[in-house]
């Protein structure tokens, strides 16, 4: 099988495949970081409304909600329409931010506001079209390319963040440089969500290492790889051994219920301090307006790390007892944070936050690609979409436990 793959593939198309993965990933994930890190922007034109959790909170049920549809009926949803429909919705709503800003001269109130909180809930729903998607897809590939992946929706957070901070020094006395940023922020995002969806339709399904294990995984039984085989020009697979069993969603479940519930404590902890905690809590620093802006840069910059290091053979965590070891320690980072925002200065503070992306990054690839192996490629395919199910779950209750911070501080 291995002989097979190579001679098929060649090193050079598993590297264009990992730099289109990453690409995808970016793409994915890159319209809500841009709305994350132009979060001081939306502080100033609605004061009164906590943008960066209200926005949160309003983006996670789209996702989780539509993402239990998708992970329920993944054996009938068609991966291109599903993934080609995912990217345009982005590019759709992206481009209405833009709009909304604009044809409202970037003023405030409650209008405006429900405006914004509904194209955020379109990136809810494109979030789960296209993320779950994706992961479905890539588990029954090589692991490098959901490792690329999931570095891409890190790469996007990065990006955002390193751009953000050159715009506020470049506007930063200009006049209305705030908004500025924010517009030129939206404005990338837009074209890149229009270039993702040129990737996916036209350029990733022909790359030679895709074909081969679409290909593969429509031998053991995949429906959900026609049309995205149709699309490469083939049109029919070969003749192989068909499963006619395959677990089934609640056998994969029991199967698996520590890498589930892993992936899902790991963004529950994440969730409930950032960004919420990071713009609201952290009090008043020498920094001032770059604070926030720094603490989620070194989130983003340390989650992006972290989402590499496991290609190091050596730091790629496997065991399971490890693992959820690894993640339960997490936890400390509660206390932790809560008495270095009391205490402590921002020193402190940077290098807690920059703790708290790199395990995130790190341990989440380790459980994303751990859990697929040895499984043929449709149950892969519902491993990948029941991941992304956990993994949107444990954002959702995240951000619903961030309000605990607010309560004794007088903001309610």
């Amino acid at each position: 099988m291995i002989v097979i793959y190579c001679l098929c593939c060649g090193d050079q198309g598993k590297r264009s495949a990992v730099l289109v993965c990453w690409l995808l990933g970016m793409g994915s994930l890159l319209s809500w970081n841009t709305m994350l890190t132009v979060g001081d922007y939306y502080y100033k034109v609605f004061p009164n409304y906590h943008p960066s959790r209200v926005l949160t909170l309003v983006y996670q049920p789209f996702a989780v909600g539509t993402m239990a549809i998708f992970a329920y009926n993944e054996q009938r949803v068609n991966t291109r329409t599903r993934n080609i429909a995912g990217y345009i919705l982005f590019f759709i709503s992206t481009l209405g931010c833009l709009l909304l800003d604009l044809g409202t001269s970037g003023k405030g109130g409650v209008g405006p506001y429900i405006g914004l909180c509904i194209l955020v809930g379109a990136f809810g729903v494109a979030d789960a079209f296209v993320q779950g998607g994706m992961c479905g897809d890539l588990a029954f590939m090589v692991p490098e390319l959901l490792q690329s992946f999931f570095a891409g929706l890190a790469a996007s957070g990065a990006l955002t963040s390193v751009l953000r901070l050159v715009t506020k020094a470049a506007f930063d006395k200009s006049h209305d440089g705030l908004r500025k940023g924010a517009l030129l922020f939206l404005a990338i995002s837009t074209g890149i969500e229009f270039l993702c969806i040129f990737l996916y339709a036209y350029y990733f399904p022909k790359l030679p290492i895709v074909k081969y294990f679409r290909s593969k995984a429509a031998s053991e039984g995949s429906k959900t790889v026609t049309s995205d085989l149709a699309a490469a020009g083939i049109n029919q697979v070969e003749d192989g051994a068909k499963v006619v069993d395959r677990f089934t969603l609640k056998q994969l479940l029991r199967q698996n219920w520590d890498y589930f519930l892993g992936l899902y404590l790991i963004y529950v902890l994440t969730l409930s301090i950032f960004p919420g905690f990071l713009y609201e809590d952290t009090g008043n620093h020498t920094l001032g307006a770059w604070y926030s802006i720094v603490l989620i840069a070194m989130y983003n910059v340390l989650d992006l790390v972290g989402r590499y290091t496991p290609l190091i053979k050596c730091l790629n965590l496997e065991s399971r007892k490890g693992l959820m070891i690894a993640i339960l320690a997490r936890f400390l980072f509660v206390p932790a944070f809560y008495f270095t925002a009391k205490y402590a200065n921002e020193g402190w503070m940077i290098m807690l936050t920059s703790l708290l992306g790199f395990t995130n990054g790190h341990l989440t690839v380790c459980v994303m690609t751990a859990a697929p192996k040895g499984y043929k490629g449709p149950e892969q395919n519902a491993l990948g979409n029941l991941l992304v199910l956990f993994l949107l779950g444990g954002i959702f209750s995240g951000v619903c436990l961030d309000w605990l911070w607010l309560i004794g501080n007088g903001s309610f």
